[in-house]
């Protein structure tokens, strides 16, 4: 270590450059990262925050709940097996609602749940669903970015139907759209409505989308075996399902991934430059007795100090610049995944540094001082 800082501090503009690229590189990769993280909570949020563990879809509706329809009677039959107290019926609608006085649409995704139920998110503002208040939603926080507030009353586009913002809720999207909240029996109404406009009786088939199930994975099989034309999928499958999910976060993966190669690719070549011009030096070094271990754990010493200072320094820019970051860009970047990206990025540049430790070993002491045979 001594002989790898004594180099650095003699040739500062040289891993000062190196530095530079490493602090771009790295900053990049944690930006990628909070990026990708926040496009996959603002995609599902209203389904990650709930407490529920599996969901009971139609069959061979892809899990995806916006083409699964589960008729409500299968509610009873499921909360016999797992419990009442485990199984609360979902509904869920994508649809465009206009707040009164006003001409701007908001695409929405209404959910519909049991007041008081364990799906019900925290209100941060104004008051909690109930059974006996009608047309009251709870809408999300970002909708008041577009003027709504409780008390504005939004307009359904396509049934017409008008509900009366009740409070605000944090982070609920579902699909990159802010959530409404609705009681079930708003629910019921708004499906009639739409039953009655296609001629059928507003009275036999009110459906939801979705069983939602909580804590009981032994009972996973006994669902699916007691409720005929229906699957049970976990949560993290209800999420992949959503629209744009998978593709959305596997472009951001590649993106994420090649960002680590490029990373120790450029690393590798700095590094082995830098050795190739150091040859005569190592040599020297040899032919007085410095152990090849020593002169390896050299390189890797400066590979490390830079990586871990690169770190160091991006992750105080990528502070200030979440800081100023606008309210609508979803970014999120927690402890952890920043600890592990943190630990991956060292991990690959020490493993970019592995050929010109290689090159190290390789060194004759004789040729490199330039002996002449003979």
């Amino acid at each position: 270590m001594f002989l790898a800082i004594r180099e650095m501090r003699f040739a500062k503009a040289r891993y000062l450059l190196i530095a530079t690229i490493m602090v771009l590189v790295s900053f990049l990769v944690l930006f990628v990262t909070g990026l990708a993280q926040g496009l996959a909570y603002d995609n599902a949020a209203s389904i990650k925050n709930m407490a529920a563990t599996h969901f009971i879809m139609e069959q061979d509706s892809d899990h995806r709940f916006t083409r699964s329809q589960i008729d409500q009677s299968l509610l009873a039959e499921a909360g016999l097996i797992a419990g009442a107290e485990n199984a609360e019926p979902l509904g869920v609608k994508m649809t465009t609602v206009i707040p009164a006085g006003d001409t701007q649409k908001i695409d929405v995704t209404l959910l519909a749940i049991n007041p008081g139920g364990w799906l019900e998110p925290k209100v941060t503002e104004g008051s909690p669903l109930s059974d006996e208040a009608k047309g009251r939603v709870l809408v999300d926080k970002t909708m008041a970015d577009y003027g709504v507030k409780i008390g504005t009353t939004i307009e359904d586009q396509a049934s017409g139907t008008k509900w009366i913002v009740n409070g605000f809720v944090k982070n609920e999207s579902f699909s990159h759209t802010p959530a409404v909240f609705l009681n079930k029996q708003d629910w019921v109404n708004l499906q009639a409505q739409a039953q009655a406009r296609q001629g059928a009786d507003p009275a036999s088939s009110i459906v939801f989308n979705a069983i939602a199930i909580k804590g009981v994975p032994e009972k996973v099989k006994d669902l699916q075996a007691a409720l005929p034309n229906t699957e049970v999928v976990t949560k993290s499958e209800a999420v992949s399902a959503i629209p744009g999910y998978k593709e959305e976060q596997g472009s951001l993966m590649m993106m994420i991934a090649f960002l680590f190669v490029i990373s120790a690719f450029v690393l590798a070549v700095f590094f082995y430059v830098i050795t190739i011009q150091k040859t005569s030096q190592f040599g020297i070094l040899k032919a007085i007795g410095t152990r090849t271990a020593y002169l390896a754990g050299s390189v890797a010493s400066q590979v490390l100090a830079l990586s871990v200072g690169s770190l160091f320094i991006s992750v105080i820019l990528l502070q200030l610049f979440e800081s100023i970051l606008p309210s609508s860009m979803p970014f999120q970047l927690g402890y952890s995944t920043l600890l592990l990206t943190c630990l991956i990025f060292v991990a690959m540049s020490l493993a970019g540094s592995l050929f010109s430790v290689w090159k190290v070993t390789k060194i004759d002491a004789l040729d490199a001082i330039g002996r002449t045979v003979a």
